[in-house]
């Protein structure tokens, strides 16, 4: 899904929805961001396999779609944080209920006698 489709206005809204949080690792960064602020390197550690470029790239998209505020602390060495807006907690909120039925589907996964 490219992330023009977020802002089609002619698209449904689950769809623009998850145009803004397609990716890998977006929803990894939203779960981790709901916590509180944190720097990249906190980020990168607590998701391994995550490479710096592809850090930055997607916290700059989701900043410009307003999920997260990047504060930039003036003091020696420089000190970079983000956290989510307001926004970007109404979508962590939103997106409570759909983690739950994907983990009652990964349930029903373990327990193909239940599938019907």
């Amino acid at each position: 899904m490219t992330r023009s489709r977020a802002q089609d206005p002619e698209v449904c809204g689950v769809t623009a929805a998850i145009a803004v949080i397609d990716g890998k690792w977006k929803t990894n960064l939203l779960w981790l961001l709901e916590s509180g602020p944190q720097r990249p390197g906190e980020l990168r550690r607590q998701l391994p396999g995550l490479s710096e470029k592809v850090l930055t790239q997607a916290l700059r998209e989701m900043a410009a779609d307003g999920l997260v505020h990047r504060e930039v602390y003036d003091s020696l060495p420089l000190k970079t944080e983000y956290s989510l807006t307001e926004f970007g907690r109404d979508l962590a909120d939103a997106l409570g209920p759909l983690a739950h039925w994907g983990h009652r589907r990964l349930d029903r996964l373990g327990h193909p006698q239940l599938i019907s």
